[in-house]
């Protein structure tokens, strides 16, 4: 019984996860940043590498908080935080469960 509530707890943060992942991609898909289609991108290539640049990664940054209903504190406006869909994905997830230090 217990495997059986942990892999439907597991499942759900998995369809999460790939929603969120969704997200980010139409959010990267509008912004126009990218030299590459966001779409052959997987969760961990580098954005940077794929064509973001620091003005970019602002402007992603805000679309992100408006989409969300976050704000990015100081300690996330890092290049690291940006450089794939996973660590937004990562990042955007602590923010929702209120863990700033992400």
């Amino acid at each position: 019984m217990r495997a059986t509530a942990w892999t439907a707890l597991g499942n759900e943060a998995a369809e999460e996860a790939v929603s969120m992942d969704t997200t980010i991609r139409e959010i990267l898909a509008d912004s126009g940043w990218l030299a590459v289609d966001v779409a052959t991108l997987s969760v961990e290539d580098d954005l940077y590498a794929a064509g973001l640049t620091s003005h970019g990664s602002v402007n992603l940054m805000l679309a992100l908080e408006e989409r969300f209903d976050i704000e990015f504190p100081e300690q996330l406006l890092r290049r690291r935080t940006f450089e794939s869909i996973a660590a937004i994905r990562e990042a955007v997830s602590s923010l929702r469960a209120g863990i700033a230090g992400a």
